[in-house]
């Protein structure tokens, strides 16, 4: 369709549409993008999902509530200890199991290292997307510690599974809160290094300044939640509003910026990397003696009823609504991921910016596509 230029007057320029992805390096997976552009100013964004859908709702409707809890760290692979952990409060809520105080701790401090481990890997990438190399070099090399604690511990670097329904499947290896204090002491001194890599940069701010601008009550409307909705300024962080495990333990501030732009959503994650050291300062000397797993059955059958339990994973709340029959598997599960929620505002807020400006607000956004698809 022809439509009138209003720049410039008396030129004639036409409505194209073009894809971006599903296979495209600024996608972050397998994320298809129908773009309705003029010239190179967006005109709207129609994302096309389920690229990577696996039906891992229905796949827990035939498992039981043991088998289950794997399925979720396949969903935001970055948030995996926390996804499995929803699961996990929800079932022991159902059966009124209640975990010991080392439980709580160690669940929390591995929770704030999967949180520092994903908001570095963004940093990283966030910077290669905006044409920053050598942040992935950084990021990397710090992150790789983390991936070494959790290999020792956990036995896995990625999609962990070391939560179950009562508890954790062994105790911390004997060299965790060493080389765990070792990490919180090298990061405290390498974060101000990505602060004059990227943070200061004037002009990495200017790429990200009044870009893709989402008004607080925007966020709201849209169900936006993370980082991304407290760069809006909204309340939103489940730690602090509905504490489970050691969160009510702890003092850490909800990190919010009122200017709703890529940039603000951007220092959101540079600040609660230090809040998530101080959240692991406080508790790191202070692992509680007891038992790391309750006695539970092999086969759980939670009462007849509804549950919910939501918990604040790296890109926002993670909901797991669960219906039971009273049988070993639940009769039907809801898996309330942020990421697609966060997906539902790009549209909104990406109209009238240019194309290379649609990089930049997806990386903002964070978006790990597994946990949009499920």
């Amino acid at each position: 369709m022809e439509i009138q230029n209003l720049s410039e007057p008396g030129i004639l320029t036409q409505e194209y549409l073009i894809n971006m992805g599903p296979q495209h390096p600024a996608a972050h997976g397998v994320l298809r993008l129908i773009l309705t552009i003029n010239g190179e100013t967006i005109e709207k964004v129609d994302p096309d999902i389920g690229y990577i859908h696996r039906s891992i709702e229905k796949m827990c409707e035939r498992d039981t509530y043991k088998q289950i809890v794997h399925l979720t760290d396949r969903l935001d692979y970055l948030s995996s200890h926390i996804n499995n952990e929803a699961v996990c409060l929800a079932v022991e809520n159902a059966l009124q199991i209640e975990v010991s105080d080392r439980v709580k701790v160690i669940r929390t401090i591995i929770d704030e290292l999967t949180r520092l481990s994903s908001h570095q890997l963004w940093w990283g990438v966030m910077g290669m997307d905006i044409g920053a190399l050598t942040t992935f070099m950084y990021a990397f090399r710090d992150r790789e510690m983390i991936n070494d604690i959790m290999e020792e511990t956990v036995g896995a670097r990625l999609t962990m599974n070391y939560n179950v329904p009562g508890g954790l499947m062994f105790d911390i290896h004997p060299n965790f809160q060493k080389r765990v204090k070792e990490f919180i002491r090298h990061f405290r001194k390498a974060l101000p290094e990505y602060n004059t890599l990227l943070t200061d940069n004037i002009i990495f701010k200017k790429r990200l300044q009044g870009i893709g601008y989402m008004s607080k009550e925007v966020a709201v409307a849209y169900g936006v939640s993370g980082p991304s909705a407290r760069g809006s300024g909204v309340l939103c962080d489940v730690r602090k509003h509905h504490p489970y495990s050691a969160y009510d333990k702890v003092n850490f501030k909800e990190i919010l910026y009122q200017g709703g732009d890529s940039y603000d959503r951007y220092l959101v994650r540079m600040k609660e990397m230090e809040e998530s050291m101080n959240i692991i300062d406080q508790l790191i000397d202070n692992i509680p003696e007891g038992e790391y797993q309750e006695k539970t059955s092999s086969l759980l059958k939670l009462p007849v009823g509804e549950y919910y339990q939501k918990v604040e994973t790296a890109r926002g709340e993670f909901g797991v609504f669960i219906v039971s029959d009273g049988k070993k598997e639940p009769y039907r599960l809801k898996l309330r991921s942020p990421g697609f929620s966060n997906l539902s505002v790009l549209d909104k807020i990406s109209r009238g910016h240019k194309i290379a400006d649609l990089v930049a607000i997806m990386s903002s956004l964070d978006f790990v596509i597994p946990d949009i698809d499920r």
